[in-house]
């Protein structure tokens, strides 16, 4: 099944009265929101063309990146050259970060830096799940001042900017205000989480799940990290915890997560994933007892990549 060899685009945003190096965190949040949104829709559009009847494939729509089991599709790569074309036309000095075409934090300085994940939640893409949003969020200095996650197949919009509060933006209009649960014992918690695709890491996150379970109301495994941490936010979820994620798996889902009122422990943003450090987001309710908790059974600690 061929796919197009040039990216789609949609209508550019408009900027007639926008100021192309403003830092303002409400303007950033509305920019992240319009990519965000015009990038989820493509990624609607592609999956019945890339995946066709009966589960069918397009050849070559599908490789392996670290492992056999972690999977990046041509849908992936197609929306984040999407999200870079459309911050090339609206945000042109900006670094520009993304899972799939790389970036380095490290070199940017002051700049307001973008940090894509143009699908997070890939095998859950793969095999027609719910559960695979895009991310796009705003930082400086290490700091996520705005973000936008789109929940693709409920086209559901979450996004926050820093000290202006969190929101979910439903695709019939509704707007709703999010706010953790007011959840104060870690024995009636549902917390997400998530494994990696390499053997040696997932083995030890085994086995800290099978510590940590006994002590919590129930563990999900949701498969998109920044969904989760939007669910925090938003109360569906009391806590999500995974160790190795990348800044793109968190950057805009865990500033939805505190501007809700959650708790974070969060990497610096310019370390990797292969240093496996922890990232968790809790209702404030159970925070310092999950966080005492995690370091009795050593899942404070990091995982690291052999």
């Amino acid at each position: 099944m061929p796919h197009p060899t040039s990216v789609p685009r949609p209508a550019p945003l408009d900027t007639a009265a926008t100021d192309a190096t403003t830092t303002d965190p409400a303007e950033l949040r509305r920019i992240a929101v319009d990519l965000a949104e015009s990038a989820a829709a493509h990624v609607r559009a592609r999956r019945p063309e890339v995946f066709g009847p009966a589960g069918i494939v397009a050849a070559g729509a599908v490789q392996a990146k670290s492992t056999p089991t972690d999977p990046v599709t041509v849908v992936d790569t197609e929306t984040e050259e999407l999200v870079r074309a459309l911050l090339a036309e609206q945000r042109p000095h900006d670094l520009v970060v993304g899972e799939e075409g790389g970036g380095d934090l490290a070199n940017a300085g002051d700049r307001i830096s973008w940090v894509i994940d143009p699908i997070d939640g890939t095998v859950n893409f793969l095999y027609g799940l719910p559960g695979y949003a895009v991310s796009v969020a705003a930082m400086r200095n290490g700091r996520s001042v705005a973000g936008a996650v789109v929940d693709v197949e409920r086209a559901a919009t979450y996004s926050a900017a820093r000290g202006l509060g969190a929101l979910r933006v439903d695709s019939d209009g509704t707007v709703e205000h999010l706010r953790c649960t007011p959840v104060r014992e870690a024995s009636m918690a549902l917390v997400a989480t998530g494994f990696a695709y390499g053997t040696a890491r997932r083995t030890e996150q085994a086995g800290l799940v099978a510590q940590l379970l006994p002590a919590v109301r129930d563990i999900r495994r949701l498969g998109a990290a920044a969904l989760d941490l939007c669910l925090v936010g938003a109360g569906r979820l009391d806590a999500f915890y995974e160790h190795g994620l990348n800044t793109w798996d968190w950057a805009a889902g865990a500033l939805v997560a505190a501007e809700a009122g959650a708790r974070l422990v969060l990497p610096p943003a310019t370390a990797g994933g292969a240093a496996g450090d922890l990232v968790l987001a809790a209702a404030p309710g159970i925070a310092d007892e999950l966080l005492a908790l995690f370091e009795r059974t050593g899942a404070a600690a990091p995982i690291p990549q052999p």
